[in-house]
């Protein structure tokens, strides 16, 4: 693969290679599309920089950068702008660039996530030196130390915070160098310029063997940012890995005939519309297309999110990434790799995804203001020193170094995050797993609840209705279906227990099994496969399988897939606090209206697939809905990565797991409604918190001006006030919370 990473600080021009055109892909319209990974990309205001360059371009019609992937999808003109031009402006907004390679996006993840843990690892174990060095010299200054002994620990906490600063602080210092490159401004500057300004007068001081130093206000302050810093891309990590599962679920490879009959391997992104490939039994299907020859049961679950299989034949259409279980078939390609289901749900999550960005942290929010603010009044600080306070350059310098410190952005920036560890662990000892940083923030405005049905609503397991079965029938048929692999026929021999086994069973793909029970010819599969069956007879509310022994009627056996047992508690729960409830699911309608009714929902859809489940949702979200998306199948992906915020049973895929906020454990709903009371909980704190740090610039920041506190006492005083909201924060694990143990207890 040739390389078109660029640096950060490459210029623009001639040193930019070209894109190779494999990275290209044409478009319907005759326009192009093509996918970088931007280096460099922490925050919002980063994701804005680099659009607001590429949209500048003439010939770009769209350009937009997912902030968890650092995937940016441009769609351009090639007559108009190349994609090497593209990667010029990226350039010159102070980022790097690459083509968009999912095989790669982990390992580039794992290195920043190892970076970060250093970093924070290399500072913690400094700052804690540092501080017991500065301990001694704090109490020496009472205790009569002498002058050689304070200045031989200056001298070992200087020799330990230098180092561990040039090291650790890198993250920071390369953010803050790339932002003022471009003319921007960002948090990591003031962050930066203190850490410097603190160690730098630090040194000097010692050099002169003065009173205090400050490097253990430098080291602590890298310390506590990096734990920040390091959680956030942890949590994005997960979001960014969410398409790759999705990507891992497709063929590796496909089995292609030629017109001339010789069948030849080839990779699933070299397969064209016209091609016809072969699926073997147990494949997976390599790309959308119609199905030419045989016939078979598919796991469709990847688009219907259902586990009852389907029937396919001749004329069927079949889906990139689902399972063929029960017979061969030859499909003809109508979709190639990148315009398959597969690709396109893979698409929806990160454009779903990318509309969170009107989500942001309300501190990232105050940055744009922030960052500028404290340079200005700290220079305005030395300034007025200086010129009109008659202090030497020194002595304003450390009261402008008091100024940064003490208005460092750390009881702002903990203002959101301790709520959240804090509502973390609240949450994770009644079973729910927070995974996205700002979900908390969406799930407390909350207004409507959307689920899914099966595996959410319902156990998502399917068990045979044995109301009114007649055992000796159940017997005679479980004969044939212990010969079968096939989901119905394994539930309904498990509902028969051991016996015996059919000799002579023939399976037919997609319809069902024939065999000799008891000297009758039988047959065990669909109504039509079966014979003499009045459909109308069967209120075909689940699935269903038919039995029919000789001149015997056709027996139904039904099989049903129950609500969880506080399903109903917790949906009264939700309409008691005036929530919307609604019920989305890719069943059939008849199925999902009578798990609707019994859970007590009026408003349900069935048959839908994952674009129609996101079309509902932007439906709401129109109408002015905060919608939690709660379910649990790979088909609600990019409905949970669409919603306002979502929620996944452990139970659940893997990949559904990955694209919700939220994951909870268990057999029960409830967990649902205490992730609602901890979020509510959690703003009104957040907002306490950022009171809390006003309140407290607002007193410090004027005494620091004044010259009443050095940079020791800036870094305690900054210190106490990442305590205060801290402490504030714990009070979120009192209090009881959620579903009453009486609903659940009545709901059992």
């Amino acid at each position: 693969m040739a390389d078109a990473s660029v640096s950060s600080g490459a210029d623009i021009g001639q040193d930019v290679p070209d894109i190779p055109d494999t990275y290209v892909r044409a478009l319907d319209d005759g326009g192009s599309v093509v996918n970088f990974v931007v280096d460099g990309v922490h925050c919002g205001g980063c994701v804005k920089r680099v659009e607001r360059a590429v949209n500048g371009l003439e010939g770009v019609a769209n350009g937009r950068l997912n902030l968890s992937t650092k995937r940016l999808t441009v769609v351009f003109e090639q007559a108009l702008v190349r994609p090497r031009e593209i990667v010029s402006a990226i350039v010159g907004a102070g980022y790097g660039a690459r083509p968009y390679d999912p095989k790669t996006l982990e390992t580039q993840q794992a290195r920043d996530e190892k970076e970060l843990i250093t970093c924070m690892g290399v500072s913690g174990f400094a700052a804690a030196n540092v501080m017991l060095l500065s301990v001694s010299v704090w109490a020496g200054h009472s205790g009569g130390m002498e002058h050689a002994t304070r200045d031989m620990f200056h001298w070992i906490s200087g020799l330990i915070a230098m180092p561990a600063i040039a090291y650790a602080g890198r993250p920071f210092f390369r953010s803050a160098v790339r932002a003022l490159r471009v003319g921007a401004m960002n948090m990591d500057v003031p962050i930066s310029l203190a850490v410097l300004l603190a160690a730098g007068m630090s040194l000097a001081e010692t050099i002169a063997g003065a009173k205090h130093v400050y490097f253990d206000a430098s080291i602590m302050l890298l310390f506590f940012l990096l734990i920040g810093r390091t959680l956030d891309m942890k949590m994005r990590g997960r979001a960014a890995l969410a398409a790759q599962n999705l990507l891992a679920l497709r063929a590796d490879a496909a089995t292609v005939i030629d017109d001339d009959g010789v069948a030849r391997a080839m990779p699933v992104e070299a397969l064209k519309p016209g091609m016809v490939v072969a699926v073997a039994t147990g494949q997976r299907v390599a790309a959308d297309g119609v199905v030419e020859e045989g016939r078979s049961d598919l796991d469709t679950s990847l688009i219907t999110g259902e586990t009852a299989p389907v029937a396919v034949a001749p004329g069927a259409d079949v889906f990139a990434g689902t399972l063929n279980m029960s017979g061969p078939l030859r499909v003809r390609v109508t979709k190639g790799d990148e315009a398959t289901l597969l690709s396109e749900i893979v698409r929806l999550m990160e454009a779903a995804e990318q509309g969170r960005d009107t989500f942001v942290r309300i501190a990232d929010r105050a940055a744009r203001v922030y960052a500028p603010a404290v340079h200005i009044l700290a220079a305005a600080t030395f300034i007025g020193w200086m010129l009109l306070g008659g202090l030497a350059w020194d002595g304003s310098l450390k009261i402008a170094i008091a100024v940064l410190i003490i208005t460092c952005p750390c009881a702002l920036g903990l203002a959101v995050p301790v709520v959240h560890v804090v509502a973390s662990g609240r949450l994770l000892s009644r079973g729910v797993l927070l995974k996205s940083s700002d979900a908390l923030e969406r799930l407390a405005e909350v207004d409507t609840l959307v689920f899914d049905k099966t595996g959410t609503l319902t156990h998502g397991r399917l068990a045979l209705d044995e109301a009114g079965v007649d055992r000796t029938v159940l017997e005679r048929a479980a004969t044939l279906a212990r010969a079968s692999t096939h989901p119905l026929s394994r539930g309904l021999a498990q509902a028969a227990g051991v016996g015996a086994q059919c000799d002579d069973v023939s399976e037919h793909p997609g319809q069902g099994l024939m065999g000799t029970v008891e000297g009758q010819a039988a047959r065990l599969g669909s109504a039509a496969f079966v014979g003499g069956v009045d459909v109308a007879e069967s209120d075909a509310t689940g699935p269903e399988i038919w039995f029919r022994c000789g001149d015997a009627a056709p027996v139904r056996f039904g099989f049903l897939d129950g609500l969880r047992e506080d399903a109903s508690a917790v949906i009264d729960w939700a309409t008691d606090r005036g929530m919307k409830i609604v019920l989305l699911s890719g069943d059939r309608l008849a199925t999902v209206e009578a798990v609707a009714q019994e859970a007590g929902i009026s408003d349900f859809a069935g048959g839908l697939l994952p674009q129609d489940k996101i079309a509902r949702l932007e439906e709401l979200a129109t109408q002015g809905a905060k919608v939690l998306m709660v379910g649990d199948g790979l088909n609600d992906a990019p409905a949970l990565a669409a919603a306002h915020v979502s929620m996944s049973p452990a139970s659940g895929a893997d990949v559904s797991q990955a694209a919700a906020d939220l994951v909870f454990q268990g057999q029960e709903l409830a967990p649902v409604t205490v992730a609602l009371d901890v979020a509510r909980g959690s703003q009104r704190l957040v907002l306490e918190n950022f009171g809390l740090s006003l309140a407290y610039n607002a007193v410090a920041v004027p005494i620091a001006v004044a010259g009443y506190v050095t940079p020791l006492i800036a870094a305690i005083a900054m210190s106490s006030s990442s305590i205060l909201v801290t402490a504030n924060a714990i009070r979120l694990r009192w209090g009881r919370m959620g579903l009453p143990e009486t609903a659940k207890e009545d709901a059992h």
